[in-house]
């Protein structure tokens, strides 16, 4: 069935990206994977899929913001970087 492609396609990208060094690289290609196995799972109509890699591309393209939500690892007000204006007036405390 051609439908199956689609999921073996998903599982090849997943499976490579462990493969890249650099984390950006990484996540996106774990979120395109992911957006793969969701249209996967609707067109099987796998509920299961579809929520589970939802999930994942959503913390794949979240981890890949240069801002991150709180509820996110690494995601707190301390960890952004600040503009120069921030520098200069955090600076002069």
């Amino acid at each position: 069935m051609k439908l199956d492609w689609i999921g073996w396609i998903a599982t090849a990208l997943f499976a490579s990206s462990y493969f890249f060094k650099q984390p950006m690289a990484l996540r996106k290609v774990q979120a395109l994977a992911a957006l793969l196995w969701v249209v996967y799972g609707l067109m099987i109509h796998a509920l299961p899929v579809v929520v589970a890699n939802v999930v994942v591309a959503a913390v794949a393209v979240g981890s890949a913001l240069p801002w991150r939500p709180n509820w996110m690892p690494g995601g707190s007000p301390a960890r952004r970087t600040l503009t120069p204006v921030e520098t200069a007036s955090s600076d002069a405390r």
